[in-house]
């Protein structure tokens, strides 16, 4: 048991309501068994609660009961009381004080060591002020856990200590992420026909945050591309339990998709509102969906062994339908985000747009001088990172607008101008990469994945949904290259569109952990997300596109980040900024 759902319909007051559910009573047997496995030290404090040796079931092997009334007794009473009443049946403890304080600390890390949501079933309502009065509520009820679940493991330690607790630390001891859902009405007019299970989920409408938010996934790198079969696959998908799973509406520039997500991944669910715009019931009620992704179906599903590691799929009305299994080695935010924006960007080449795997940042300087500026390139190129280094040259430097963090599309307007936009309203970063403590300054609005591991992320939200859909024109379309060290000049331009082409088809890029993927590699177009897969199709539109911007006075070339050279992880992004400060010094106004 990973994720926690935390009933949000209750108002939590007593410490019975904690000691007594079926959550405290999985995590106190989970305790148990592990002692018993490892051999601890807290395993005497067990031994004298055994009731039957003959079976391996925690939960029948101890008496689970007992121990609930003992922390329930010490709530009220010291150990000594407790020890020398006749009204108590337990274990003599007093001569164990050291043991209970280890565990009672034990208990609560444990607890803290989950992935905890609260879930609150609530109308949705078009009414802003109503929406805004039930997430109070929420975030009311989630205030009252906290302080219940403090006290309880406060008084039962000043019950069993000798010592008084002389620092009282104000530790994370609620719910983590809260959720409010509902189940939309849907106009049976746009509803698909054979994914009637689709309806029967509960919807998230609003999400309440209680940071610092930090999760510990059981992997931390996504691996391979995504295969697309162009056949349908909905009416072969059948959830039977819908309880086990809640629907996310988001969107993801101007697409509509549907999240599905088993409440084992909710942690990944949560990175979503930090990085796409939630979808109102407003809309989805009259809208259907473009595409949906289904995380955590059971691996029985595929067809093919290694399929669970993500596979889309196309129904007849142009719907893809993306699926990812139910695998430690999935448990990783880049499966959810990177399978959203490929169904994204399949959309998109169906329309003969281009999708563009990069970064778009508005550059202003204080000289008044201003310019568009986007960075192509895989994973790891160096895109956040050059426009975080450009944002540090505040002398010359008067803001960095981030338009586009990683994922957009572009078009042609009527007047033959390129234009962009964006997907994301916020960033999914690597903490190592980022100026040292940036990620820290936006705390209390970051979710953190793994920080103590290679390849910490970090999902940071930095912008609103009407700054990225709306079209930009842009000025600089540059290839991030992370991997070329010994070069005089940081920034290259193409004349021709057949030069262009070359290097941004190649996608060289020197592997930087983020995937599997190590040393230099190569991605079509830098692009596995949808570009690969369609990859003629891709082709026709992208020389098109690059034509279109050099013939209109867009500067299309390279930008040498050397991110991915050993020694250069902070001097190459700051460099290539600087060269990019003097091309926009050299603009004509």
């Amino acid at each position: 048991m990973r994720s926690i759902l935390i009933n949000g319909e209750v108002t939590y007051n007593a410490t019975s309501q904690i000691l007594n559910s079926s959550t405290f009573k999985k995590i106190l047997s989970e305790l148990i068994k592990d002692s018993e496995e490892k051999k601890n030290s807290l395993l005497p404090l067990f031994e004298p609660f055994l009731k039957n040796t003959d079976t391996v079931d925690t939960a029948q092997k101890y008496d689970i009961e007992g121990i609930i009334e003992l922390l329930l007794a010490l709530t009220i009473d010291p150990i000594e009381k407790i020890d020398g009443s006749p009204y108590y049946s337990f274990p003599k403890m007093s001569n164990k004080k050291d043991l209970l304080v280890r565990f009672v600390e034990s208990l609560f890390s444990l607890w803290r060591n989950k992935h905890r949501f609260i879930i609150k079933h609530d109308e949705y309502t078009p009414n802003r002020f109503d929406r805004i009065f039930k997430q109070m509520l929420l975030v009311r009820t989630n205030t009252d856990l906290k302080g219940l679940v403090l006290s309880m493991y406060r008084q039962i330690l000043i019950n069993v200590s000798d010592i008084r607790l002389k620092i009282l630390r104000q530790e994370p001891g609620g719910a983590q992420v809260g959720f409010i859902v509902d189940r939309p009405v849907v106009d049976p007019r746009i509803k698909l026909k054979n994914a009637g299970w689709l309806y029967e989920l509960e919807y998230v409408w609003s999400i309440v945050f209680e940071p610092p938010v930090i999760f510990y996934t059981k992997s931390n790198k996504r691996r391979g591309v995504f295969k697309v079969n162009d056949r349908p696959v909905l009416d072969r998908i059948d959830i039977t339990d819908p309880k086990d799973w809640f629907g996310f509406p988001i969107h993801v520039g101007t697409k509509l998709i549907y999240v599905v997500v088993n409440k084992e991944y909710l942690a990944l669910a949560s990175g979503l509102g930090n990085l796409f715009e939630l979808a109102s019931f407003d809309i989805i009620k009259n809208k259907k969906p473009d595409g949906i992704y289904i995380l955590g179906i059971d691996n029985q599903f595929f067809e093919e062994p290694n399929d669970f590691n993500g596979v889309i799929y196309k129904e007849n009305d142009g719907t893809y339908v993306g699926l990812v299994g139910d695998d430690p080695s999935i448990d990783y935010f880049g499966y959810m985000k990177k399978m959203i924006l490929t169904i994204h960007n399949l959309l998109v080449i169906d329309e003969g747009r281009l999708p563009i795997h990069g970064a778009l940042a508005h550059i202003k300087l204080r000289n008044g001088k201003k310019a568009n500026v986007m960075l192509i390139g895989d994973s790891g190129a160096g895109k956040s990172e050059t426009l975080d280094a450009l944002n540090r040259l505040q002398e010359e430097v008067s803001e960095v607008n981030i338009l586009i963090d990683d994922m957009g599309s572009l078009d042609v307007t009527a007047d033959g101008a390129v234009v962009a936009y964006g997907t994301e309203t916020g960033a999914f970063v690597r903490l190592d990469d980022l100026q040292p403590g940036y990620a820290y300054s936006t705390m209390d609005r970051s979710i953190f994945m793994n920080p103590n591991e290679i390849n910490a992320r970090v999902i940071v939200p930095y912008s609103n949904y009407t700054e990225i859909i709306k079209p930009t024109r842009i000025d600089y379309f540059l290839y991030a290259n992370n991997y070329n060290e010994n070069v005089k000049e940081k920034i290259a331009f193409f004349k021709k569109a057949e030069d262009a082409n070359e290097v941004f088809s190649k996608g060289a890029r020197m592997a930087k952990g983020t995937t599997t993927e190590k040393g230099l590699t190569y991605s079509y177009f830098a692009n596995p997300f949808g570009a690969v897969q369609r990859r003629e199709k891709h082709e026709t539109i992208a020389q098109r596109y690059l034509k279109s911007m050099i013939d209109g006075g867009v500067k299309v070339g390279e930008v040498m980040t050397r991110l991915g050279i050993h020694g250069f992880e902070m001097e190459g992004p700051l460099q290539a900024a600087k060269a990019l400060l003097e091309a926009i010094e050299e603009l004509e106004s």
